[in-house]
């Protein structure tokens, strides 16, 4: 174990773009699977109700991200706002959304597979793609890593 300190500058982590969110690595703690990413995602934006082995934590920092989540009584949905934190359990159908004017930023925990993901998942900040390719090689990574999409 070394007994420096390391910074890890936001200047210097590669913008990802998913699903037309805005993902970036703020944090990777060396030798455990424990990352930090800061995920922006625009008005209109967020996933398909969609499960991985891989739990997650959300502190939401910036507007109201709306969370769904299957639990044994059906379908849950919470309205997490600044400062609030939301806990996914893996292999628990889950998905967000921003139904608000402005951007959501929210700080992920994720594992290295799920770090992974969104790596290879990424398509650039001006992709010229079209929308049913974007979606293509979403789900064609999607299914690489383990994620299942369960609805559209």
């Amino acid at each position: 174990m070394s007994d420096s300190s390391h910074a890890d500058m936001a200047a210097q982590a590669k913008p990802l773009f998913v699903l037309g969110d805005h993902v970036q690595r703020q944090a990777r703690l060396e030798g455990t699977w424990l990352n930090v990413f800061d995920v922006t995602v625009p008005s209109g934006g967020g996933t398909p109700l969609h499960s991985h082995a891989s739990p997650e934590v959300f502190r939401i920092l910036e507007g109201t991200l709306t969370v769904q989540q299957m639990t044994d009584s059906g379908l849950s949905e919470t309205r997490a706002q600044a400062g609030d934190i939301i806990s996914i359990p893996g292999n628990v159908p889950h998905g967000y959304s921003n139904a608000g004017p402005d951007a959501v930023v929210f700080s992920a925990i994720i594992d290295k597979d799920m770090a992974t993901y969104f790596e290879v998942a990424d398509i650039g900040p001006q992709a010229e793609i079209a929308p049913d390719e974007e979606a293509e090689r979403f789900l064609v990574a999607a299914g690489e890593h383990g994620i299942r999409i369960l609805a559209s």
